[in-house]
């Protein structure tokens, strides 16, 4: 953690989370914001722009935890949640929340690094895994639109497969489009025609 971090500490007990303010401004010059009050917790934490979201609670409800992994935005930023204790069923709805450190025993000062650095590590491998998915299915949504473009052009020239590509790969050069565009336009246009 060599960057200088803006961090969220969300802890509705404040005298608990001073050491843990403590133990975060010996890793770094970092802007650590405290949140006790868990209203508007979303509102709040965006107001942050957070880099990372820690999350200390004695005994969480389910309710509470998926409102605070959600408020968090798992999706955007690390969310590492302490507990006291927990049980599989709040471990798991954690973890689908996106959370992206879960730990048991709560949060002690000694730990915070460790814990922060793994989160961020963990949060990174797991967006990267999101964004090859992403490309991975529009490649595969593209791929469909083709294979359809291409039975089009098949049934309506006459010709085989590889004409077919070829007269979408030519038209795409021509026109100075990618050949999933193409493929798009002559599937829309067959839809309107039938």
């Amino acid at each position: 953690m060599q960057q200088r971090l803006s961090i969220v500490l969300v802890d509705p007990d404040e005298h608990r989370a001073g050491p843990l303010v403590e133990g975060l401004r010996e890793l770094g010059d970092h802007d650590i914001h405290v949140i006790s009050q868990m209203g508007d917790l979303a509102g709040k934490i965006t107001a942050f722009k957070p880099d990372i979201v820690l999350i200390d609670l004695a005994n969480p409800s389910r309710d509470v935890l998926e409102e605070l992994a959600l408020a968090s935005g798992p999706l955007e930023r690390p969310v590492a949640m302490f507990v006291n204790q927990s049980d599989e069923h709040l471990t798991r709805a954690a973890i689908e929340a996106g959370v992206s450190a879960y730990i048991v025993d709560g949060l002690r000062p000694d730990r915070v690094k460790p814990v922060l650095d793994a989160a961020i590590a963990r949060f990174r491998m797991f967006q990267r895994m999101r964004t090859e998915l992403a490309a991975t299915k529009a490649a595969l949504e593209e791929r469909k639109v083709i294979d359809r473009a291409k039975a089009i052009l098949m049934r309506a020239r006459g010709i085989e497969e590889e004409a077919a590509y070829a007269l979408l790969r030519k038209t795409a050069m021509d026109q100075g489009k990618r050949i999933g565009d193409i493929a798009q336009q002559i599937v829309m246009a067959a839809g309107l025609l039938i």
